[in-house]
This record gives structure tokens, C-alpha cells and sequence, in this order.
């Protein structure tokens, strides 16, 4: 019989070979039993359970591994590379293609230019004219080459032996002190890429510049690095740094001034000579030396070369802003679209006018005060604009930006709303004192002339019967002429309202007598001479409503007379001329509007600090002012002298000296009726009554007054 394997007490009988499978199944056994005893025990005591962990068994045996073939391994990273090749190629075709690789890689830049194409600013870089490099001197492109790129005519895109040669004085010199990019990759990055020093923009810089080896030739290549490299000073391109540093085109340079132009690619903010010209000329003996270096000059050629000169004085060059040019600019851009490179839009301004309205303010004998002028042809064209004294003191504008009460100008939507209800010219109106729930308006200058009609009213600008008239025919009538010629600020339901408490700016203002002057409301002012379609619901519900014939002549009627025979004296021209003068309280703020042929003309004057002007109003000063560039601007004589009063006039519309101060009084009282007796700045005489026309009305509601910290303050006192 067999023996029992698991009889622990069985002989020893046998041969040793036999026992051993026997002695490893016992201890096997052997320990099963003694991990089953431990287990009872834990579970006995409450213990926790933990399973059998045979981590550390090991295998009767290990399968032999299987060796896989190296070609395998090659053949699938050749795939790998096909595919990574073509998912380059194709991302290449994406973002560089070829008719972006064709074009100037120019910074963006927008140019405004006036009515007649006159460049007159531009917001952006300097940008030359393309230059093509086969044209340029020899020297001019071998400076380029010499110092930047020696092997550009035997290499492919990317220089291995400059590469290998930068990397080589870097590691030497412990920084970064040399570049290895050509003048392809250097191209390639002001195309497409940024300036961020990656390893991914590096093989992106080096795919580029080969796509471009592949379809241009290296004098195209060339030609558009050397037409839109950057300068500094804001400049891109050989032609806009040969002009701007020494005045002349590239091909008239010398191998100095080629030279300093080769060595400011390096650091072109740093080395500008404008700023630093030594280091400039540091710069350009470094690049004569490479010239030499490379066989481009001798060594004597190289030692004749001097330090070169820049400019003094800059040639004349287009302003980065003006007042006209920050007021279309936003609309400008939405008109160009996207600036990818460069783009030029066309603006209303006239040059002619624009000169005109600047020496006119100049020869104004302003002072401390501050002025604003805008003209525009009855289509709302704008011609010329002045925001100020001085834009590089104070660009902001007060002529679209500053808010200010207009005094008796805002009259003219309280007659437009007369007119409207019936009443005429010649219908009249009590000039009394009268008092309107707790308000009692006045007139400036004391005197009532009882009932006159409304032309004379308009004339002389009476306060209290624009008050009754405003209560006669209602705040909303008044609210809605206003609103329909125009003015979209707001505007109070109240019957102060009529003395022009209300704030708006002098190019809305002006833009509503331009809808009298066009038969038409309202006028849009705009500054660019293309107009964009309107869309159906605009054509629709934004056309132009026609103003009645009659209401119109009526209107021209009251207009005229301000300045034939009212406070607009002084703004009669030799040609039908139509305003109305302005004052605030105080003489805060001094206006005149109006218009003659088709030039409409906004003048504002008075202090940034919202200050009391002593001897201010709109028939002085403002009036004057509208007078002389009206007379500029339509090419007319001036008036051989002012007309006799006949009502009420205001003192300073009289004639000034060259300091825009009034004349002096020279006689006294005759026959104890009070007179002043004046000599104008033409050397006329005239006669005028001792009291003062204010156009004063209630206290200012909500005047704008720019503080320390707004743009438009400037100090000025």
C-alpha cells in the first residue's frame, strides 16, 4: 500500500530522493494550519480580519520574456514623424500663408486726412514707403548684412554655422550676448510671431523662414526687412528713419549714416540717436568694423568713416492728436474695422478753415480766459474745430467735451416753439417784470420797454418776455423744439429753462442752428466724409423732418434782427448774417451762434473753473470772434462801420484793441442823457448807450466746472 504523504509519524523508510516532494507539502500543510489557527483565535477574540496576503509567494516559475524586433520600433517612429510633418505643413498653410507672407508686417497705424486728402494726424507708428534693396546703394544693404546676417545669400532660411557661432560666445561670455537668427527669421518673426524668447517660437521663427525661402528671393526678402524694421522712436522702415533721423530718402545715406541705421536693429529703444546718440555712434563703429570685417569696405574706407549727426529739429511730421482729430478718431476705427497694418480715413476738415478759425482765436486778446469754436456746413460736415487755447497744455476739448449753460442762445427754442403755436415776428409781448411761482426774472440791465413785439424782444434779448413766453406756450413745447433740433442733454421741466439754465455742449448747439440755417431737423454733426447706409428701421424712424416755410422765415426774421439791430451788433457781416448772442450769470460763460451762407459757427469763451468773467458777454468778445472768421472763411470785406443802434445794445459789443479789451469812454453826459463815446479798433467812432445789456438770468443749475483732476483743467486762472 502507499504510504500516507500526510502521516507525520510514518517511518523514515525509503530513499532520501523519495521524501523530499513529501517534507515540502507537509510544511505547506504545516503552515495552512497554523494560519487557519491564528484566524479562529482573531475571530474568536473580536478581532479584525485580514485576509491572506500571498504577495510574497513566489512562483513555482516565471514565463520567459519575449524579445520584440528593433525594426518595429524604427518603423513606427518614422510614421510618427510623416504624421507630425504634415500636421506642420498643414498648420503652417494656416497661419502663415502665402499671401500674408507677401505683405508688409507693419505695426498698426491710422491716418486722418482732411476733405482735400491733406494728411492731418495720425494715431500709430511712422511708417516709410517700401524700398526695394536691388535699387538701394551697395553700402546701404551691406551695412545691413555685415552686422546682421553675412551668409544671407548662401544660406536657407537658418545659419547652422551662425547658430553654432552665437551659442558659442554665449556660453563664453556667461549671457546672452549674440543672435543667430537671419534676417529671413528675423522677417518671419515680425510677420507672424512675438518676441517671447521660447523654444516653440524658435521652431516656429525657423518653419516660417523656410516657407518664406521657398516663394520669395532673398532681394524681396530683403527689400521687406529693410521696409519694416524697427527704428525706435516709433519709426518702421528704412525710408521713415532716413527721413526722420537725417532727413533724406535711403538712397541718398552715407556708409556712416547706413551704418548707424544697421546698428539700431539691436536695440532700437536703447540706441535711438534722438535719445542716446553716443551710444548710437558706439554702435556705428561697431558696424563699420564688421563691414570691413566681411570685405564690404577697406580698411582705409573704415577709418575715413566719422561719427554721424542726426537732426537737430525733427522735419515736420503729422500730430499724434488734435481736437478734431480725438473727437472722430473712435469713429474712425469702427470705420476702418480691424487696423491690422495700416489704414487711412478720410474727415470733413477743412484746412483752409481750420487756419483761419486758429488765427482768429489767436488774435482774440483772450487773456486768461479759455475758447471753443466749431464751424459746420448746414449738413452737420464739420470744417474746423477749436477745443481750447492750447491742446498740448490742455487737450480737453470744450467744444464736444465741456457741458455749460448757454444762456439767451437756448432763446431760440423758446421763439422756434412761439413760432409753432401760431405766433409771429411781429406778435407782441409784455416786457415787464413779472413773477413766476417764487421765481422773478429780470432784465440785466434794469429797463422795461412795456409791450414790443417779439422781434424786438428777440433783439435785445429780453429775460422777462422769454419767461412769459416760455409760460405762454408751455415748458414742454419749448422742451420739444429743443429736443427736436437736436439737444440731447437734459433738460429741466421748469420755466427757468428759457434763459438757457439747462448744460449742453457747443457742437450740439451749433449743430441745432444748423437745422434752422438747413430748413431741416435735426443735424447730426459728423467729421467723416464717407456716411455709412442706414439700415431699413433707421430709415424708417430717423429721417430728417422738414421745418414749414413759414416757421422758417420767421425764424431767419428774429435772427437777423439780433444782429442787425440787437445785442449781435457786432457780428454784422456785408452778407445776410443770422445768430443770437449768449451770456450766463455772472458772465461765466459768453457765446454767439449763428450763420451765414453755409457756415454755421458755435463760439464759446469763458474759465475752466466755472469764475466770473467781469465785462464778458456774447456780444462782445464771442460776437468778434465769429465776425473776423466768418470774414476769413466766406472771403468778405468787413463792415465800413457799425450800424446805429437802435435798441438796447450791449457796451462790449463794441469794437477792442489788439488786447480784446472794450474801447475807452471818452466823452460824458450830454444834456443829462448818459452816453460813451468810443474809437474802435478800425478807427471808427461810434455812439453808444452807458448801460449794459447782460442777458443775466437766474442762478446757474448744474454748470460743469473741470476740477484739478479732470482733463480739462490746466491751471489757467
Amino acid at each position: 500500500m502507499r504510504p500516507d504523504p500526510f502521516d507525520t509519524n510514518r517511518s523514515s523508510a525509503g530513499s532520501q530522493g523519495d521524501r523530499e516532494p513529501y517534507a515540502y507539502e507537509r510544511e505547506r500543510l504545516s503552515t495552512e494550519r497554523e494560519r487557519l489557527r491564528q484566524k479562529y483565535e482573531r475571530e474568536r477574540d473580536g478581532d479584525a480580519f485580514e485576509p491572506y496576503d500571498d504577495r510574497d509567494a513566489t512562483p513555482p516559475y516565471a514565463a520567459p520574456r519575449r524579445k520584440r524586433p528593433i525594426g518595429r520600433w524604427i518603423l513606427r517612429g518614422f510614421g510618427i514623424g510623416i504624421v507630425l510633418l504634415v500636421i506642420a505643413i498643414i498648420w503652417l498653410a494656416i497661419t502663415a500663408p502665402l499671401s500674408k507672407s507677401l505683405q508688409p508686417p507693419t505695426p498698426p497705424s491710422i491716418t486722418l486726412t482732411a476733405d482735400d486728402g491733406t494728411p492731418i494726424a495720425r494715431r500709430g507708428a511712422i511708417i516709410g514707403k517700401s524700398v526695394d534693396a536691388a535699387k538701394l546703394p551697395p553700402h546701404v544693404t551691406q551695412a545691413f548684412l555685415a552686422i546682421e546676417d553675412r551668409r544671407f545669400y548662401s544660406h536657407w532660411g537658418v545659419d547652422p554655422r551662425g547658430i553654432a557661432r552665437a551659442a558659442w560666445a554665449n556660453m563664453g561670455s556667461g549671457g546672452v550676448r549674440q543672435g543667430g537668427s537671419t534676417i529671413t527669421q528675423q522677417l518671419a518673426k515680425n510677420a507672424f510671431l512675438d518676441s517671447d524668447r521660447t523654444a516653440t517660437r524658435k521652431i516656429r521663427e525657423a518653419m516660417i523662414a523656410f516657407w518664406l525661402e521657398a516663394w520669395l528671393s532673398k532681394d524681396e526678402i530683403l527689400s521687406r526687412y529693410l521696409s519694416n524694421v524697427y527704428f525706435g522712436d516709433n519709426t518702421y522702415g528704412i525710408s521713415a528713419a532716413a527721413k526722420h533721423y537725417f532727413g533724406r530718402t535711403p538712397d541718398k545715406l552715407n556708409v556712416g549714416q547706413a551704418a548707424m541705421l544697421a546698428g539700431l536693429v539691436k536695440a532700437p529703444s536703447r540706441l535711438a540717436p534722438t535719445s542716446n546718440l553716443e551710444g548710437a555712434r558706439k554702435r556705428e563703429a561697431v558696424v563699420v568694423g564688421a563691414m570691413v570685417d566681411a570685405g564690404f569696405l577697406t580698411k582705409a574706407e573704415g577709418d575715413a568713416v566719422r561719427p554721424q549727426r542726426v537732426l537737430g529739429s525733427r522735419p515736420s511730421q503729422l500730430p499724434n492728436g488734435t481736437y478734431f482729430a480725438d473727437w472722430i478718431l473712435p469713429e474712425a476705427r469702427d470705420q476702418a474695422g480691424e487696423i491690422k497694418t495700416e489704414a487711412t480715413v478720410q474727415t470733413t476738415l477743412d484746412p483752409r478753415l481750420q487756419r483761419a478759425a486758429e488765427r482768429t482765436v489767436a488774435r482774440a486778446g483772450l487773456r486768461q480766459a479759455q475758447v471753443a469754436l466749431v464751424a459746420m456746413r448746414p449738413d452737420g460736415r464739420v470744417v474746423a474745430m477749436i477745443g481750447g487755447k492750447d491742446y498740448r497744455k490742455s487737450p480737453f476739448n470744450r467744444a464736444t467735451q465741456a457741458r455749460r449753460q448757454p444762456g439767451s442762445t437756448f432763446k431760440l427754442f423758446v421763439y422756434l416753439a412761439a413760432m409753432r403755436s401760431g405766433l409771429t415776428p411781429d406778435s407782441t409781448i409784455e416786457d415787464r417784470p413779472v413773477t413766476i411761482g417764487d421765481w422773478t426774472p429780470k432784465n440785466s440791465d434794469g429797463r422795461y420797454q412795456g409791450t414790443i413785439t417779439l422781434r424786438q424782444a428777440f433783439a435785445r434779448s429780453s429775460n422777462v418776455a422769454a419767461a412769459r413766453l416760455t409760460q405762454q406756450v408751455g415748458v414742454k413745447a419749448v422742451i420739444k423744439a429743443a429736443r427736436d433740433l437736436g439737444i440731447s442733454t437734459p433738460i429741466p421741466s421748469e420755466a427757468t429753462i428759457g434763459l438757457g439754465t439747462s448744460t449742453v455742449s457747443l457742437l450740439e448747439l451749433t449743430a441745432a442752428y444748423a437745422a434752422i440755417a438747413r430748413e431741416q431737423y435735426p443735424v447730426q454733426p459728423r467729421g467723416l466724409a464717407d456716411v455709412r447706409e442706414k439700415g431699413w428701421y433707421q430709415s424708417l424712424t430717423g429721417g430728417a423732418t422738414e421745418i414749414p416755410s413759414k416757421i422758417h422765415d420767421e425764424m431767419l426774421d428774429l435772427l437777423a434782427a439780433s444782429i442787425r439791430n440787437g445785442t449781435g451788433r457786432q457780428a454784422n457781416l456785408t452778407v445776410d448774417a443770422f445768430g443770437k448772442t449768449g451770456t450766463t450769470s455772472d458772465n461765466k460763460d459768453a457765446l454767439f451762434v449763428g450763420f451765414a451762407r453755409d457756415l454755421v459757427v458755435g463760439v464759446w469763451v469763458g474759465n475752466d473753473d466755472n469764475s466770473s468773467n467781469p465785462g464778458l458777454s456774447g456780444g462782445g468778445i464771442p460776437a468778434r470772434i465769429w465776425r473776423d472768421f466768418m470774414q476769413s472763411a466766406l472771403g468778405i470785406a468787413p463792415v465800413a462801420a457799425p450800424p446805429p443802434a437802435v435798441e438796447e445794445v450791449d457796451p462790449d459789443a463794441l469794437p477792442a484793441d489788439e488786447e480784446g479789451n472794450a474801447g475807452l469812454p471818452l466823452g460824458g453826459e450830454i444834456e443829462g442823457m448818459g452816453f460813451n463815446l468810443k474809437m474802435g479798433e478800425d478807427g471808427t467812432i461810434s455812439v453808444g448807450p452807458s448801460r449794459r445789456d447782460r442777458e443775466q438770468g437766474p442762478p446757474p443749475r448744474d454748470d460743469r466746472r473741470p476740477s484739478e483732476d479732470e482733463p480739462g483743467y490746466d491751471g489757467e486762472q
